[in-house]
């Protein structure tokens, strides 16, 4: 029946809703555009809507596999997942895609099994290639590698990739991977291997094994960020390893993490501008500290032009007290973030930051004595520029009270100062409320200098 009360007949019903099913009626291309913003399962679906959507799905640009999903309100057996890829893979006729992901973290599969579904999408010109697999799996590194069309490439996974001398990958714009060991092509067996990324903006990498013995060069001419974490868990000390140098002139942000067993060479670092430098090493390598002060001292000195500093040595420097000695100046400096430093290296990092503006203290300070403070030059910055002090895992002891009273007497510009009382205060018998009276009656500098405390419970 019509809108007006008026009985309608089949015909008539037919045809009314082919006029209202405007969808069908749009160029294959756009409905498999719509059908790329809904869930692969759901874009399969519609080939049971009628004839006219039988095999529009098999032409998306985009497929995304995620075996965490529910179907129909449940997650899907892993039969049932693998059999529906199986499906969508063999009917699949685009041969070019802009989106393939597939993230497998509910179950354990065949790998080669997992490899072959790799491989096929690599032979469609895949253009975004995001792998996440939490078991060991094989992949072709020649089909990789030979992927020009790949703009962005995402591999979370544990798996061997073997490096051949040279890989380049002209298109190739971001790169994330973690989990990978690279290991050398035996057949073409070289002391150096150079990965050629021309394009490349981002690259980031979090425990993935480099190959030993072996110098990796990274060809990256438009690299603005570079990301890596490298932990090495052999401590034989006859195990050597190469380096990794990157060679860019448009990298602004550096970040490192590790225990610098591997040496990373910036050959032009004069545009970095954010830099985070974080060194833990085990107990068991103690005996590395002397080697371990001057690889860090040979990392920090090539970002002289950076802007803002995170170094966060653990366990470093207390014991390689001279790393800062030869540092550059650090003319552009103007945040620092430290932790577990030593009133020497805080000192001298503050005088070779003429307009540092914010310093940012973890873990409070090590060996600052009186008198080593009632001889220092008052640094630079403390008459022009330093206006922030944060002071994060405060200790109220002696040496903590000293640079905070050293701070408040020198610092004619400081604006603030912020201390976050360590959490373990909250267990002594120390009287917190005497430190604060104590701290608040130390003479200032800076007539319009406000300090704050935070509760022990926020720190």
């Amino acid at each position: 029946m019509g809108s007006n009360g008026v009985a309608i007949d089949d015909t008539e019903a037919q045809t009314l809703a082919e006029e209202t099913d405007v969808i069908s009626t749009l160029h294959e291309s756009i409905l498999g555009l719509i059908l790329s913003f809904v869930p692969i399962i759901d874009a399969v679906s519609t080939s049971v809507l009628s004839r006219r959507w039988i095999e529009v799905w098999t032409s998306l640009s985009t497929l995304k596999f995620d075996d965490s999903l529910l179907f129909y309100g449940k997650k899907m057996q892993k039969e049932q997942f693998v059999n529906f890829v199986e499906k969508v893979l063999l009917h699949f006729t685009n041969s070019s895609i802009e989106i393939f992901s597939l993230c497998l973290t509910s179950h354990q599969y065949d790998a080669s099994q997992v490899s072959e579904w790799i491989s096929f999408i690599l032979e469609r010109r895949v253009q975004k290639l995001h792998i996440q697999y939490s078991d060991k799996l094989f992949l072709s590194s020649n089909s990789l590698f030979r992927c020009n069309s790949l703009i962005e490439l995402t591999l979370q996974m544990r798996c061997t990739l073997s490096l051949p001398v040279s890989v380049r990958l002209t298109n190739l714009q971001k790169l994330n991977i973690s989990g990978i060991k690279f290991a050398s092509d035996s057949s073409t067996y070289s002391r150096d291997i150079t990965l050629s990324f021309p394009h490349l903006k981002v690259f980031e990498a979090r425990g993935c094994e480099w190959s030993t013995m072996q110098n990796i060069s990274l060809q990256v001419p438009s690299l603005e960020r570079f990301s890596i974490a490298i932990w090495n868990h052999h401590s034989n000390e006859s195990c050597k390893y190469g380096t990794i140098k990157v060679y860019s002139q448009r990298l602004t942000d550096f970040s490192y993490e590790g225990d610098l067993e591997q040496d990373i060479i910036l050959c032009d670092s004069s545009s970095i501008r954010n830099a985070s430098v974080v060194i833990v090493i085990d107990e068991d390598k103690k005996d590395r500290i002397e080697k371990l002060g001057f690889q860090a001292y040979n990392l920090i000195r090539q970002m002289d032009e950076v802007k803002r500093l995170k170094l966060l040595f653990y366990k470093v420097l207390r014991h390689a007290k001279y790393i800062f000695t030869n540092l550059p100046i650090f003319g552009s400096l103007v945040y620092l973030q430290l932790n577990e430093v030593n009133g020497e290296a805080l000192l001298q990092l503050l005088h070779n930051s003429p307009i540092l503006n914010t310093l940012v203290l973890l873990n409070g300070v090590a060996d600052l004595q009186k008198d080593v403070l009632a001889s220092a030059m008052v640094p630079h910055c403390f008459l022009s520029s330093f206006k922030v002090f944060q002071f994060k895992g405060f200790n109220a002891n002696e040496h903590d009270l000293c640079l905070v009273k050293f701070m408040l007497a020198n610092a004619e510009t400081l604006e603030k100062i912020t201390i976050s009382p360590a959490f373990w205060l909250r267990y002594s018998d120390i009287d917190i409320g005497k430190v604060k009276e104590q701290i608040l009656s130390l003479p200032k500098c800076s007539s319009f200098c406000v300090v704050e405390f935070s509760d022990i419970a926020s720190s």
